[in-house]
């Protein structure tokens, strides 16, 4: 009788513990979500007709796994690195660059803009590369955006490679409210820079 009543208890416990113990499990939402917004946006109903090797396919750009993460990371010195706390990206910011890439140049371009799972019968170009930073760097108090752009045949021939890079201050303090908009105005004009000189290069 002695052993069931003391396994009740125990079970009891354990399953207030349990209980007590579920908002802390896993990791704490933050306080907010970053994405990047198009400053160039394509008008709602614009339409486009692709053929004659107009069409762009913009695919994802690799990424270190210091930027493949949605933390927002901070170049403390030339081998150091942390994350702003208190804030993370809604996505990857390769993913949401490709996006935001894709939207400047439909917006800025005559290119029809496919992504990578999208078919291409005309025989389009490639746009990819590698997003080399995407981070806050504490020296000079800045955000900074760099992309190794490569534009190739639908056969994988590069046709030229090119690398971008912009920066924006931060204002204030490095934190988790300050970080967003100079990262997003770094990527615009990267993006837009990229737009230019896609429509620039011919096959």
């Amino acid at each position: 009788m002695f052993h069931v009543k003391h396994q009740s208890a125990l079970t009891a416990l354990a399953a207030g513990l349990l209980l007590s113990g579920c908002v802390s499990i896993g990791a704490k939402p933050p306080a907010q979500l970053l994405t990047l917004d198009a400053v160039q946006k394509v008008p709602a109903g614009a339409g486009r007709v692709a053929g004659g090797g107009r069409t762009l396919i913009v695919a994802d750009p690799d990424a270190p796994k210091m930027l493949d993460t949605v933390r927002v990371p901070v170049q403390l010195g030339p081998t150091s690195v942390a994350y702003v706390t208190k804030v993370q990206w809604a996505d990857t910011p390769r993913h949401l660059f490709r996006r935001l890439l894709a939207e400047t140049i439909t917006a800025t371009t005559d290119r029809v803009v496919l992504d990578a799972g999208q078919f291409s019968g005309d025989g389009g170009q490639r746009l990819g590369g590698e997003l080399i930073a995407f981070t806050v760097d504490q020296a000079s108090h800045s955000a900074i955006v760099t992309y190794d752009a490569v534009l190739t045949t639908p056969a994988g021939v590069a046709l030229a490679r090119q690398r971008f890079t912009a920066s924006a201050p931060v204002s204030g303090k490095i934190e988790s409210t300050t970080v967003g908009a100079p990262l997003n105005a770094a990527a615009n004009k990267v993006a837009a820079d990229v737009a230019a000189w896609a429509a620039a290069v011919k096959d």
